[in-house]
């Protein structure tokens, strides 16, 4: 006989701290599921407080909030008639932990600490939490008096244990344990648990999901069961957008999966699917082999069904994503990652922050123009949820636009909307060229944003005159016969004028046009160009946040390419096929500066080298012997060392700048990011003596390979 069940997981857009709201979300989450039939429920990992709480979470507030939340789900009786698992802080014995909280029928059954933590990369976990060591062990936890009120219990089972109901088992396993090589569903399952949860808060990074998707796959492809996957979904507070996908998987197999990019706060997955599915899949005699002498997890008993008990009692109407069947997984394109996630992280900013728009200095070049087909594609996003009746997306989109009170107004077409939130500015000089002030004119125009066109040369040179009465000295650009440090020095001055001009126009532009409030600057300083150190600090890529810092130059060139069809922006080809320039200095017939040549290298060797730093973990000597194998056909080992050297000098000397860096979306897993990423020094010896003799030593004895290529 059939023991179908029908169970849900969710992607909720918590918000840290933001106790409201998040409470609002999740009950949300609870009834939609019960709606649709479900018996068990998951949510994202420290749904509670939300997971971005960092150093919050050692604070006492953080987790008595979460217990005045708890509290108020449990007494609201939402829980009655299906198990929920919910996650929060729990300090136990005087050790604070990552739990899970499974309720039901207004009781907790148990309390799930984490076992294994994330700590690598944008994850601090041990900072704040303890793992629980007990493996298979459980211990009695007494409730704080205002759980005992409500649920008339004195104290529940803490530890690694299992729940049992009266037709299955369910076992829980938290984000990065799924991520270990002995993963804990392993065991459990051995053990006869035939349902896992696992609720996290994993952040976007672009090609990112393919690894979360073959490792869910893979949790029940041999040990068979059926695999819930929670995650929260948005901008929580700080870099990271966390990118939901909520995923259920049966035997090896995905049966229902969420959107990976979303504006709505709540999304909620469900899937029907016959317990006998998997007791089939596991009646193999290798694995009873092994599940006969597995040791045994305690087991907390409730009694209660997740199954129906009969077929004709399971009714399609009610079971919405729901299905045995698998699905094909759907994965969306680098260049559409890049136009839906910083999309959404700047919506989930704009609106929780409470401003009414933001600004971009347009320069006409490649990086200022994808930040601003970024803000279009997110008015974009916001035109469609708003057709689809979302009441939240309308609601702040009649905030930030200035509608009074019992405003109808309803986004329609994204360019009205971005004319109405989305601020640009052409600031010219002397060198600016007529093609980059073209550019962002017409890319304004053709995305709808409210456009500036200004020369600042008269404050150039107003700076530069105030110097030369202060010196007696008059600087001049190396095209007039001036030094390096001359030449720099005015480019770099005119650089930091516009992040004034900046920060001006986004104060009072909204004054300007008879509405209130101020806007957000936006950064347009891509992770190639940040890890080279190859911008002015503190200009314009000194703003509020960047939503492509965290991408390369080379994604942001096919980003452009994608957007110039899928979003209808003809103007976008004239932006790739033109040389990217700083242009900070005089255009003469035999110069117009290129950033490649400025730099000493391409973005695309930038990338590799950023790779290799970060992901590879080379120092300048591994990373040598490394290219030597990658680019020794067509580069002798002297030019690779040559070009080894100068990254690491460069990057060295410029670390400083990573300190002031503004906060970016993070989407590139060889960020240079110093403040949570990328932890590292600062002040180096940029000539790293040592390192760079060792590599002079190993190029002059290499063969040269590059000419054997070339000979073909």
């Amino acid at each position: 006989m059939p023991h179908m069940i029908t169970v849900a997981t969710c992607s909720l857009n918590q918000w840290a701290l933001d106790f409201e709201g998040n409470l609002e979300r999740i009950v949300e989450s609870i009834k939609i599921a019960k709606e649709r039939g479900a018996t068990l429920r998951v949510g994202p990992e420290l749904e509670i407080p939300g997971y971005g709480c960092y150093d919050h979470f050692l604070e006492g507030d953080t987790v008595l909030h979460s217990w005045e939340v708890l509290s108020k789900i449990i007494s609201s009786e939402i829980t009655n008639g299906i198990v929920c698992d919910i996650g929060m802080p729990v300090i136990h014995k005087n050790v604070i932990y990552n739990c899970r909280i499974i309720i039901h029928d207004g009781k907790i059954l148990l309390i799930r600490p984490k076992m294994w933590m994330a700590n690598d990369g944008n994850y601090r976990e041990l900072r704040y939490f303890t793992p629980w060591a007990k493996h298979r062990q459980w211990e009695d936890h007494y409730l704080p008096r205002i759980i005992q009120a409500v649920t008339g219990q004195a104290k529940v089972p803490f530890g690694d244990a299992v729940i049992s109901t009266t037709d299955t088992c369910i076992g829980v396993e938290l984000c990065e344990e799924l991520f270990t090589p002995a993963s804990p569903h392993i065991l459990m399952g051995l053990d006869g648990v035939e349902v896992f949860t696992n609720s996290s808060g994993s952040h976007h990074e672009l090609r990112k999901l393919h690894t979360r998707v073959d490792l869910i796959r893979e949790a029940t492809q041999k040990l068979g069961g059926i695999y819930l996957y929670a995650n929260q979904q948005g901008c929580d507070g700080d870099r990271l957008y966390y990118d939901g996908c909520a995923m259920i998987a049966v035997n090896g197999q995905l049966v229902a999966q969420g959107t990976q990019f979303s504006l709505r706060d709540v999304e909620v997955v469900t899937a029907t699917i016959d317990l006998e599915d998997v007791r089939a899949q596991r009646a193999k005699s290798s694995r009873s082999m092994q599940a006969a002498e597995a040791e045994r997890y305690h087991r907390v008993e409730v009694p209660f069904a997740l199954s129906s008990g009969a077929l004709d009692e399971v009714e399609e109407a009610i079971v919405g994503l729901a299905g045995t069947k698998a699905i094909d997984v759907r994965f969306h394109s680098p260049q559409e990652e890049i136009a839906l996630g910083p999309a959404c992280w700047l919506w989930d900013y704009l609106r929780r922050s409470r401003v009414q728009g933001y600004f971009v200095p347009l320069s006409g070049g490649v990086d200022s123009c994808a930040t601003a087909v970024i803000v279009y594609s997110m008015c974009r996003l916001v035109v469609d949820a708003a057709r689809r009746g979302d009441p939240q997306v309308i609601q702040d989109a009649r905030r930030m636009t200035g509608e009074p009170e019992g405003s109808t107004y309803i986004p329609e077409d994204p360019k009205e909307f971005c004319n109405r939130i989305f601020h640009t500015c052409y600031m010219g000089t002397e060198n600016s060229s007529a093609e980059t002030r073209s550019r962002a004119k017409e890319l304004a125009e053709a995305i709808g944003s409210y456009h500036v066109d200004l020369n600042m040369d008269s404050l150039v040179t107003a700076v530069r005159t105030l110097f030369s009465v202060v010196t007696g000295k008059s600087p001049q650009f190396r095209a007039n016969g001036g030094s390096n440090a001359e030449n720099l020095a005015l480019q770099n001055i005119q650089a930091r004028l516009r992040m004034v001009i900046a920060y001006m126009f986004a104060q009072l532009l909204p004054w300007v046009r008879g509405k209130y409030g101020g806007l957000l600057v936006l950064g347009s300083a891509n992770v190639d160009e940040s890890l080279r150190g190859y911008l002015t600090k503190y200009d314009c890529s000194a703003a509020d946040i960047n939503p492509i810092g965290g991408i390369s130059k080379t994604d942001l060139k096919k980003f452009i390419a994608y957007a110039e069809g899928a979003f209808d922006l003809p103007i976008l080809r004239s932006f790739l096929d033109a040389i990217p320039t700083a242009e900070l200095e005089p255009i003469t017939e035999t110069y117009v500066q290129s950033d490649e040549a400025d730099m000493g290298m391409t973005y695309d060797e930038l990338s590799a080298f950023g790779r290799l730093r970060k992901v590879d973990k080379c120092g300048p000597y591994s990373m040598f012997t490394k290219l030597v194998h990658e680019w020794g056909s067509f580069l002798s080992p002297i030019q690779i060392a040559e070009k080894v050297k100068l990254f690491f000098f460069e990057h060295a000397r410029n670390r400083h700048k990573m300190t002031t860096l503004t906060p970016a979306y993070h989407a590139e897993s060889y960020s240079p990011d110093d403040n949570r990423f990328d932890l590292r020094p600062f002040l180096y010896n940029a000539r790293f003596p040592w390192q760079f003799r060792k590599i002079d030593a190993a190029a002059v004895k290499l063969p040269d390979r590059s000419k054997d290529g070339k000979n073909d």
